[in-house]
């Protein structure tokens, strides 16, 4: 984990959030793709950030989404499938998920992903403000463990870097099955002052957003009996 101060608006350094890097050898196809095509993706914070991201990407798209900590890149590779004209930025520290995701835009010919592979908070801090429409945080670690609460993703410094990058009216979206968390989450976007919780009515946050496809963690999360749950914040 990179331990880089923080900006000055952040007095607290980072902290771990994300758990192994690496868990088993990658496949020799998965290796191929690490050393041929992450390099042509992958994006270089030692650079100044474009004051337009349609500059990271082929096809000049005018609509850029983030996903944090995308896993195996399942629902980042269908949403940029889904949508050529969005550019899509991804961050996952985890080796075995980039190789995952390179295969997937090696197969279907994506030219709209830009992958960052490391923190989040860094990438975060890399963007422009009021650059993307919308922040995707899907099935995060939980923590469940009090003591390791404060490593959680969902924190004041990271709501502000949240804030800091979205446009106005755009949207943070979190999912997750663990109650505690989704309680915590509530709470923090509910006492930070620039998000707005769009449910309207008390099933919307049970119900899947349109065009969902489920992921691996949410069909292990029905096996196991947990309901989960989709948070919509809007940037005010």
């Amino acid at each position: 984990m990179n331990d880089e101060s923080p900006p000055a608006s952040h007095p607290t350094r980072r902290r771990a959030v994300f758990g192994r890097r690496k868990a088993k050898p990658l496949k020799m196809s998965q290796a191929d793709l690490y050393d041929s095509l992450l390099p042509r993706l992958k994006l270089h914070l030692s650079e100044q950030a474009p004051e337009d991201l349609a500059g990271l990407f082929a096809g000049n798209p005018g609509t850029f989404r983030l996903e944090i900590g995308f896993g195996g890149g399942e629902h980042l590779a269908r949403e940029a499938e889904r949508f050529p004209e969005i550019g899509f930025i991804g961050a996952e520290p985890f080796v075995n998920g980039v190789a995952k995701l390179l295969v997937a835009i090696e197969e279907a010919g994506l030219v709209n992903i830009r992958i960052h592979d490391s923190d989040a908070e860094t990438l975060l801090d890399w963007l422009p403000a009021s650059s993307l429409a919308r922040v995707d945080l899907l099935y995060p670690d939980p923590w469940p463990k009090k003591r390791h609460w404060k490593r959680r993703f969902v924190n004041p410094a990271n709501l502000d870097r949240i804030a800091r990058v979205l446009k106005p009216g755009g949207e943070f979206r979190f999912a997750s099955d663990i109650a505690h968390y989704v309680n915590w989450t509530l709470r923090h976007c509910a006492v930070h002052g620039a998000f707005e919780w769009t449910a309207m009515r008390a099933a919307d946050w049970h119900e899947p957003w349109e065009g969902w496809q489920r992921t691996r963690y949410e069909d292990k999360a029905y096996r196991e009996g947990r309901r989960p749950a989709y948070l919509i914040f809007r940037r005010v």
